[in-house]
């Protein structure tokens, strides 16, 4: 069994790349810092799996080459998969499988940190000071206590977000998810529409898988009906938010604050170094003006305790794979009825 591992990273060195070696053998592991692509995916030649990343493209041109190569399995170390074409996999018995849960901690955490930084200008404040300027005028920011939060999704990071939201005193904890839970309502969160949730928040966060019914979930229409002066938090997938709706309320003053782990056009720049390259996406280049705007590069999962759980995850994945054992893991094809 040999696997190629696309979209290396350095800290891919530390957790995942050697436990793939301790399970196929040192030599079975081949590492590949290039995304995987229709164009890229003849590197992955002698392997018989591939794992891949987020922002890697597995539609079915790539996944087609693979299949020619005598790929049998696919391993996204990522829990969204919006990035295969599952009927694709099928057509070509590609198993797919994913890591449902990696550390839902990490990414509520980091969630509720960006809307802290956002709300108290620290990132500003930070370079202020690095300069020696001690002036703390314009760093007025406002308490969470007392203020209306919405949390769009109440999944395992959704809930574990709110948990901590709950701690700040909210005025109201209201949300909206399909599927509603029970210890999100012992919380004192009170489930609502969509609607309201969208219409009464000073703060909304959002926690949602994309799908064709979540897609630009925030955008004109949506940010209209919003509290003046609303503070949105991205730590789910960028597509959710409508970026050039977003720049357009931003400048408007309709939302009075931006915090983004995630961009929906995030591949061509996300986990590169561009600092030496003029951005050519116009509408991140604005974003990235706004002093009411926070964007960090896809990090809200890169923990310790997240990368471990990859790495074991990805590993049994493997294993289930190659024995055709079934498991919660697998991403199944359903043809629409």
């Amino acid at each position: 069994m040999k696997v190629a591992l696309f979209s290396y990273e350095k800290y891919d060195g530390a957790f995942l790349a050697p436990a793939l070696r301790e399970q196929v053998g040192e030599d079975n592991v081949k590492i590949i810092p290039a995304r995987l692509s229709a164009e890229t995916a003849q590197l992955a030649v002698g392997c018989d799996a591939v794992c891949i990343f987020v922002n890697d493209k597995a539609d079915g041109d790539c996944l087609a080459v693979l299949a020619e190569l005598g790929i049998k399995h696919l391993l996204l170390r990522s829990a969204g998969f919006n990035h295969v074409d599952l009927e694709a996999a099928h057509k070509h018995s590609i198993s797919v499988r994913r890591v449902p849960a990696y550390s839902p901690y990490a990414v509520a955490e980091m969630a509720v940190g960006l809307l802290l930084s956002v709300v108290r200008k620290i990132p500003k404040a930070y370079n202020r000071v690095r300069e020696h300027n001690f002036n703390i005028s314009g760093l007025e920011g406002f308490d969470i206590r007392g203020k209306t939060i919405g949390v769009v999704g109440t999944g395992k990071i959704g809930l574990i977000t709110a948990k901590i939201l709950a701690g700040f005193s909210p005025g109201r904890l209201i949300g909206y998810d399909v599927y509603q839970s029970d210890e999100a309502k012992a919380l004192g969160l009170e489930y609502t529409s969509l609607e309201e949730v969208l219409s009464q928040s000073d703060i909304i966060t959002l926690h949602l898988p994309l799908l064709p019914t979540t897609y630009h979930l925030i955008g004109r229409e949506s940010i209209a009906k919003m509290k003046r002066g609303v503070v949105i938090v991205n730590v789910s997938r960028g597509a959710l938010v409508d970026a050039e709706a977003v720049q357009e309320g931003l400048k408007s003053g309709q939302i009075g604050g931006l915090a983004m782990d995630v961009y929906e056009n995030e591949q061509s720049y996300f986990f590169h170094d561009c600092s030496d390259q003029v951005l050519t996406d116009d509408t991140l280049a604005h974003l990235l003006t706004y002093p009411n705007v926070i964007i960090t590069a896809h990090q809200a999962f890169l923990t310790r305790e997240a990368l471990q759980t990859i790495s074991l995850t990805t590993i049994q994945n493997l294993k289930d794979a190659v024995a055709g054992t079934a498991s919660d893991n697998e991403c199944k094809y359903v043809p629409k009825a």
